[in-house]
């Protein structure tokens, strides 16, 4: 396979099909302002449209509580009140915060310490690019059964990647994204997503038959096949879309070098080091009463269990281990000191984007506090329920209006939580069994988080960016990762059509009706 990096459109080229297109969506993303601006705005807009709609008197039945949900004027006396004693505690809050700094201290100590660096030149020295590609965007695909923490690791990881085959490091940064934000209803394994959703899937079965029963695998053989397929289908979007129209960009890339025999041999302490850290964690997680199990029910995959609550540090310990250890052995680290000033210029890289996080907490806290979003979530299903479609329509259309919602409300489980009560019973009396409601769901809550400047992840993808290029736009971001999440929305919906014609099950003992 030819490096995509050759492909790059020429000077003056005219641009052709979807170039057209996605180059008018780049210019009037560019014209946007900087993202601290623009949450900035959207708050402004969140209390104004707060107090028109409360005027008005703009409200929505909760169809699990049956209470009506009425708009919330911030534009009060409360409101205001309300918005200056929160701000701080908006802020550190703010979940994402808390989980990127953690993070960066292990994959920051790792960067620094030239762990990542020497690791990737002596992995993927003689790996062509088309391969590395296809090995980002899989692995962005099972970042997520480690959370939210993929956005934050794997943007940055594929970035050198890339670099290191002579690539754009921000076409790395947009693939790993784009997979891991696109892929998010896709794995090999089942993870704590799976048995977060299912819990409101079940809740949502059981108004309508309290004895249904949905185990959190009930979709793992649909996300298998769509973590192959969609990892085919990334990687064309990358080599064959958006390499070819962002090129090498204008930076220049340094000459690959060899791995020194100190590096080579940090990188064998730093991989036992590894392995034994991880022997550590096996240990705490196989047997029956282990540490990092739920104590009651003795689940590792239960919300609440030690493993799954303790995610970030742990992953953040899988970075800085190998990174302490290979700094140690191949000179990098000398002292103590070493180890903190690394981590101090790691933790200032992130001052922008901390920054922006505190405007983007006051934004979505107004915005829960307003009840827009919930409002929004239950008028959308109302009128989905209202059409009278065919199944396989009405499946379809599920599909577009869960992504569209997505667009405006991020939390999958939030927005499951009121979509699932009325969809789930209405399908269950179609004949479609809950599994098959929940995994359109969750296709339609996939495909916009590539696109969609709301979900908190991608503000961070804007800072990461801007390390290689300070003058990137939002527009070029989501113009070019727009192509991903139009191709998802095709793939996964032939896909979730073959398997309901074909009546293929979606997991062990989940068939696709009733």
């Amino acid at each position: 396979m030819s490096d995509p990096s050759t492909n790059a459109k020429k000077p003056g080229q005219k641009p052709k099909g979807i170039d057209v297109f996605l180059n008018a969506v780049e210019r009037v993303g560019n014209k946007l302002p900087e993202p601290l601006t623009i949450f900035v705005y959207l708050a402004g807009i969140a209390i104004l449209i707060s107090l028109i709609g409360s005027i008005v008197g703009v409200s929505a039945v909760h169809p699990l509580t049956g209470e009506t949900v009425k708009v919330i004027n911030l534009f009060s006396k409360e409101g205001i009140q309300k918005m200056l004693m929160n701000a701080v505690t908006n802020f550190s809050g703010f979940a994402p915060l808390g989980l990127v700094l953690v993070t960066i201290l292990g994959v920051g100590l790792a960067e620094k310490t030239g762990f990542f660096s020497a690791l990737l030149r002596k992995t993927l020295g003689n790996v062509k690019g088309g391969k590395v590609v296809a090995i980002v965007i899989f692995t962005s695909i099972m970042a997520n059964a480690a959370g939210d923490t993929g956005f934050i690791v794997m943007p940055p990881l594929a970035a050198m990647l890339f670099t290191a085959i002579g690539m754009n490091p921000i076409v790395g940064m947009m693939a790993a994204y784009a997979a891991v934000a696109g892929g998010f209803a896709a794995n090999l394994i089942v993870n704590s997503l799976d048995v977060l959703v299912v819990g409101f899937t079940q809740s949502a079965a059981n108004l309508l038959d309290p004895d249904f029963v949905v185990n959190p695998a009930c979709n793992w053989y649909f996300l298998i096949a769509s973590t192959f397929i969609l990892t085919a289908v990334a990687t064309y979007i990358t080599l064959k879309i958006v390499a070819p129209r962002m090129g090498h960009g204008e930076y220049e890339v340094e000459a690959v070098e060899e791995v020194t025999s100190l590096e080579v041999k940090g990188l064998k302490a730093a991989g036992i080091a590894t392995l034994a850290f991880v022997l550590i964690c096996l240990a705490l997680a196989i047997p029956s009463n282990g540490l990092l199990r739920e104590p009651e029910t003795g689940s590792l995959l239960a919300f609440s269990s030690p493993l799954m609550k303790g995610l970030v540090p742990l992953i953040t310990l899988l970075f800085f281990i190998p990174g302490y250890v290979f700094g140690k052995v191949s000179g990098k680290i000398k002292s103590d000191k070493d180890v903190a000033n690394m981590l101090g210029q790691a933790m200032s890289e992130m001052g922008p984007y901390i920054v922006l996080a505190f405007v983007i907490a006051q934004f979505i806290n107004y915005f829960n506090w307003s009840n827009l979003g919930l409002i929004m979530a239950i008028k959308g299903a109302e009128f989905l329920k209202s059409l009278g479609a065919p199944a396989p329509v009405l499946l379809v259309l599920f599909v577009i209006v869960s992504a569209l919602l997505n667009l405006f409300v991020g939390s999958s489980s939030a927005k499951w939580a009121i979509l699932g009560p009325i969809f789930v019973p209405m399908f269950m009396l179609l004949g479609f069994h809950p599994a098959l409601t929940q995994i359109a769901y969750r296709i339609g809550d996939s495909i916009t988080n590539v696109i969609t400047p709301l979900l908190p992840y991608f503000a961070i993808l804007v800072s990461f960016a801007k390390k290689y290029d300070k003058n990137i736009g939002m527009g070029t971001l989501i113009a070019n990762m727009l192509p991903y999440s139009i191709a998802f929305f095709i793939i996964w919906t032939i896909q979730l059509l073959l398997w309901y014609f074909l009546n293929l099950p979606l997991g062990p003992n989940s068939p696709m009706f009733m």
